[in-house]
């Protein structure tokens, strides 16, 4: 008699796991399918990025040779249609393209070229992956606004590229400091320039000019270092140590010790 009431109870354990399977089962089968889907719209996601950076790295390089076979016109309508890319980086470098041609573009007021091209810098600082490339866009537009903007505003632009671990933070004190001499404050400008001679870290060029515009303020002809900011302003910032291949232009070569990383997205 035990064994039938073991056997029946037994029978409706059974009966009760069986029901809560079947309850349990769309459940099972829903997460089942929601991570399935996950995982294909990020392995699509990761597929569609690949393609557009690859097709963003076809379209800058034929717009650089046209850049430089001296198309100009060619070359902003090119870099205009990677800047349309979702990768960013090469959206980023192509908007600061444009902005160069807007700067050494000849007719029209050179204010309104200048306004053009800072704006276009702003986005492409936005529009960066990383500091790397934003930050390249950050200095250049204060460099474009050095001779006319107000210090404030400059100071605002540069003083947060100048922190420890930026790429550029050498050439951004040193922008600072023409920044500081041109509103007046010879002295801190002197301080700056004193600082940045002895940077171990910076370019042999940027010390040399540190070093000219220290003895020029000395010398009491603070008047002529104008014409070493213009110089340092069209100079290009030195491409950083770490800079990818992927965001050289198509046939420069980046220094010898920079690690390999992946084309920018």
């Amino acid at each position: 008699m035990a064994d039938l009431f073991e056997e029946v109870e037994e029978q409706l354990r059974s009966d009760r796991y069986r029901t809560l399977a079947l309850k349990a089962l769309p459940w099972v089968l829903g997460i089942a399918a929601a991570a399935l889907i996950a995982w294909l719209g990020w392995w699509g996601w990761g597929k569609y990025q690949e393609q557009a950076a690859h097709k963003a790295s076809e379209q800058y390089e034929t717009a650089w040779t046209a850049l430089t076979e001296g198309q100009t016109d060619r070359a902003a309508q090119l870099f205009g249609e990677v800047t349309k890319s979702p990768a960013r980086g090469y959206k980023s470098l192509a908007l600061m393209q444009l902005a160069s041609l807007k700067l050494n573009a000849s007719g029209g007021p050179e204010a309104a070229r200048v306004a053009e091209a800072v704006k276009l810098l702003d986005q492409a600082a936005d529009a960066a992956p990383g500091e790397l490339i934003g930050d390249a866009a950050r200095l250049k537009s204060a460099l474009a606004l050095l001779d006319t903007a107000p210090f404030k505003d400059l100071e605002g632009r540069l003083t947060p590229l100048t922190k420890e671990g930026r790429p550029y933070r050498v050439m951004a004190r040193e922008a600072l400091a023409f920044a500081r001499l041109n509103s007046g404050d010879t002295a801190g400008a002197r301080g700056d320039f004193v600082v940045i001679s002895a940077m171990l870290d910076a370019p042999d060029s940027v010390r040399e000019r540190a070093k000219a515009a220290t003895s020029l303020i000395d010398s009491g002809s603070a008047k002529a270092i104008p014409s070493i900011a213009k110089q340092a302003a069209a100079l290009p910032p030195p491409q950083p140590m770490a800079l990818p291949p992927g965001l050289l232009p198509p046939g420069a070569q980046g220094p010898a010790q920079a690690p390999q990383q992946s084309t920018p997205q």
